[in-house]
């Protein structure tokens, strides 16, 4: 079935509040087998909003309205709902009687606060148990439903969860399940060329990528009666990914990310980790911290940002530095070899380079980074050629990083 949702509000048009219910609302659909086909905002604007209304009604199975349901002049969203289906509107009493109940002991109350108890004729009343205006389920001969949902998410999400979602599952028989698979060490346009076949011929499951920093994910979806059906549907898909992309997978778990991998494997050896850094200033330290339990494998960081430090910390030799300079395989080497003999510990992870925008060179560009490795007496290196604005540099480093020590404690 398809679904329009849409979000009444000037004030979200204006940017003065984020539309937390539209993602919200598209997350709950897919998981009750609803197929979103379009998310719109309108402004409190009663044309504008009936043109809106009317378009729907020529494309899709359900409306799902949120906003606009409220006691002000500019909350229109019944009336005009009501206008673009030719009903009337009335006082509903069940609603009325809700409201004096909810209105006893207080002063003051305005006539137009009354209004909420309005509702379209032959509307289902959706009770609200955290605020006055309720919502409404307006089914129309065509088979068609429009949905009625209060503004404010904690009002909203509630009275969806726990009134609307039963009755919109009795509507379909099918559901959404969905497997992340997160991809690191690919760009995105590489990683989907690998499996443009099936990019190209998807139906059901289908593969959704989303670029993430120094990364990409695919959510394999299924759409199927049930999680074992998906799960059926999904592994020659999964398989193929897992084939294509080997060890570049570090999770398919939706909620786990990258440094949860590199602490979990660190663990489970029982290493402990040391980093050296140069350019990113302390960030891979401060990315494993964010991670509990990371005391567990965290020893030390050293910031060396400065040449001298470099020597004087972590034991870069002066000669390394003058032939090589800095920003080097060697020097990251060096670092990575030099933190782990002054600690004792059996991993180090070093990170050096130009993350701009000034400093760089024809031979040597800002984006130009070299990370190293040591586990326990082996050596490993990585070259770097990014691009980007300092911060994204410097963020996509850190990916690396955190990917370089996967990759290594795997090899």
């Amino acid at each position: 079935m398809k679904v329009e949702l849409i979000s009444v509000g000037t004030e979200i048009l204006m940017g003065n509040i984020i539309n937390t219910n539209a993602a919200y609302l598209s997350r709950e659909c897919a998981a009750l087998g609803l197929s979103v086909y379009y998310e719109v905002t309108v402004g409190d604007n009663p044309d504008r909003l009936e043109k809106t209304i009317k378009e729907a009604l020529e494309e899709v199975d359900i409306i799902i309205l949120t906003g606009g349901l409220g006691p002000t002049s500019d909350d229109l969203t019944k009336e005009i709902t009501a206008k673009a289906v030719g009903r009337n509107i009335h006082t509903d009493e069940h609603t009325m009687q809700r409201l004096k109940e909810y209105f006893t002991g207080r002063t003051n109350i305005t006539a137009n606060n009354w209004k909420t108890a309005k509702v379209i004729e032959g509307a289902t009343v959706i009770d609200n148990h955290n605020g006055t205006a309720p919502g409404e389920i307006v089914s129309l001969d065509s088979g068609q439903q429009i949905i009625l949902l209060p503004g404010p998410p904690n009002e909203m999400i509630p009275m969806f969860d726990q009134q609307i979602k039963p009755h919109l599952r009795a509507l379909s028989d099918m559901g959404i399940y969905s497997k992340m698979v997160k991809v690191c060490g690919i760009g995105e346009s590489t990683a989907e060329y690998m499996i443009r076949d099936l990019m190209e011929k998807q139906s059901n499951p289908t593969i959704a990528p989303y670029a993430k920093t120094a990364q990409v994910h695919f959510r394999v979806s299924a759409m199927a009666k049930d999680k074992a059906q998906a799960d059926e549907i999904m592994a020659p898909t999964i398989n193929r990914l897992k084939k294509e992309f080997g060890k570049c997978i570090y999770t398919m778990d939706e909620a786990t990310e990258l440094e949860e991998v590199v602490v979990d494997m660190l663990k489970e050896r029982g290493y402990k980790l040391v980093t050296a850094e140069s350019l990113t200033g302390g960030l891979i330290a401060a990315t494993i911290v964010n991670v509990p339990g990371a005391s567990d494998v965290l020893e030390e960081s050293f910031v060396t940002y400065a040449d001298r430090t470099k020597a004087q910390n972590l034991g870069v030799l002066e000669e390394t530095l003058q032939k090589y300079t800095a920003v080097s395989k060697e020097t990251a080497i060096e670092m990575a070899k030099g933190i782990q003999k002054r600690t004792g510990a059996q991993v180090s992870i070093s990170a050096t380079g130009i993350a701009g925008p000034d400093g760089g060179t024809k031979e040597k560009p800002v984006g130009l980074a070299f990370l190293g490795c040591c586990i326990e007496d082996k050596v490993f290196v990585k070259e770097l050629h990014l691009k980007g604005n300092r911060r994204k540099i410097r963020e996509m480093v850190v990916v690396n990083a955190l990917d370089l020590i996967r990759t290594s404690l795997m090899d």
